[in-house]
């Protein structure tokens, strides 16, 4: 199973990931900051408080994080189309 093994926050609303089949790149999440519970990346002290959880989540804290295998399939589904 691949998991994330790096995760970086970039300026604004994009985060670098790599994975343990050493796939990398960059996601722009601008798309959801302005919705909902992401209204908190609005504040770029929180945005760049990402992490790897250790269940292999992509976090910003305990109740905020997105699904590291969805992340994965956009990331390479990017690579593939450019």
């Amino acid at each position: 199973m691949v998991r994330p093994t790096e995760v970086k926050a970039l300026e604004p609303y994009k985060i670098w990931l790599r994975y343990s089949d050493q796939t990398e790149g960059t996601l722009d999440l601008s798309d959801l900051a302005k919705q909902g519970v992401f209204k908190v990346w609005n504040d770029q002290d929180v945005f760049h408080s990402v992490f790897i959880t250790t269940h292999g989540s992509i976090a910003w804290d305990d109740e905020l994080e997105l699904c590291a295998d969805a992340l994965y399939l956009q990331l390479t589904h990017q690579l593939l189309n450019n």
